[in-house]
């Protein structure tokens, strides 16, 4: 008796009418709800294919494509994952394995974010930095922005940031043209950007190139390869390397701006990300690998939010300076010739 009334009350297993967006959108839409066009989600589906796809047909399994669709929607609007999911015609559990499934896939797969090497790439990159404000022989510009996450059970003190929310303290490093040649993505939010850049692969790399510079705010010391602001400013010829130095390294805040404007789950609007900070981890890394793979691809940044190209600008608590006596030679012999 007990048995039958359990397989009255069981649920019956139903299968949802899956998305069509793929074939019915134009390129334009596409890109407004999943920052790709068609040919890019295709080109993506066969990148992570091999990690993603069930080896049977069995049980309707979710097509490539369609799980990188679901990821994009996600990744790109920071929607509830249930809507994400409806709209998808899959369940919300298989629209969570296929946020952590193809997001892992990509972290692993998409290799396309590197330092250059080799004296023309090096060259090309200055000549970019050049052309902004002037300031010579720089090689990308560095700073820290601060994803929320959520709550985490384990060693909370430390993932809460200096804004007293858990977050995820992410050190990049980009180009002129908005595209992320560094990024460390694994510090808890209450690291401050000094420390990651100290414990990073970036010093040794650095010490390796002459006469280069990255820029970074006055919440890093200065270094013979990392130029900051002066504090104070005595003459006009240090005004304008301040005002030099500000217009260049405005860079890498505005490629935090549109990277978090192309993913929403990133920014503070779509309030945290609603997981644990190893997931986190691996969704925010294929954020930073899908952005510049829109770069390399030349898919637009389309104005479809409100304040979605807002340069988003963190407001660093500045550390004692740290200066040695050759960074200032160094600094003090650029703002006497340039």
């Amino acid at each position: 008796m007990v048995q039958n009334e359990e397989e009255r009350l069981r649920k019956e297993r139903t299968f949802r009418e899956r998305s069509t967006a793929l074939d019915l959108l134009t390129d334009r839409e596409l890109i407004e709800r999943y920052r790709f066009p068609r040919q890019g989600i295709l080109s993506l589906a066969d990148l992570v294919k091999e990690d993603i796809q069930r080896p049977t047909a069995r049980c309707h399994a979710i097509p490539p494509f369609l799980q990188v669709m679901v990821t994009l929607r996600f990744l790109a609007k920071g929607d509830f994952l249930s809507e994400t999911a409806d709209i998808h015609g899959v369940s919300k559990a298989s629209a969570s394995r296929c946020v952590e499934e193809v997001t892992s896939s990509i972290c692993k797969r998409l290799q396309n974010i590197k330092l250059p090497r080799g004296n023309a790439e090096i060259d090309a990159v200055k000549e970019g930095f050049y052309k902004i404000g002037g300031f010579p022989n720089v090689v990308g510009t560095v700073d820290g922005t601060l994803i929320p996450i959520q709550r985490p059970h384990e060693d909370e003190p430390a993932y809460v940031c200096r804004k007293g929310l858990p977050a995820i303290n992410v050190q990049a490093i980009a180009n002129s043209d908005l595209r992320f040649s560094n990024a460390v993505v694994r510090w808890p939010g209450s690291t401050h950007d000094s420390f990651m850049l100290t414990n990073s692969s970036v010093p040794a790399y650095m010490e390796q190139i002459q006469n280069s510079w990255l820029l970074g705010d006055s919440g890093y010391p200065l270094k013979k390869w990392l130029m900051t602001p002066l504090l104070n400013t005595a003459n006009e010829q240090e005004v304008r390397f301040n005002t030099a130095h500000c217009k260049t390294r405005n860079v890498i805040e505005r490629s935090f701006g549109v990277l978090k404007s192309r993913f929403r789950c990133l920014h503070k609007t779509g309030g945290h990300l609603p997981y644990k900070p190893p997931k986190s981890v691996k969704i925010i890394s294929s954020c930073f690998k899908l952005h510049n793979k829109c770069i390399d691809d030349g898919v637009p940044l389309l104005n479809i939010e409100d304040g979605g190209n807002e340069v988003e600008i963190e407001h660093h608590i500045d550390m004692p300076a740290n200066h040695n006596r050759d960074a200032q030679t160094i600094r003090q012999r650029l703002i006497n010739r340039f």
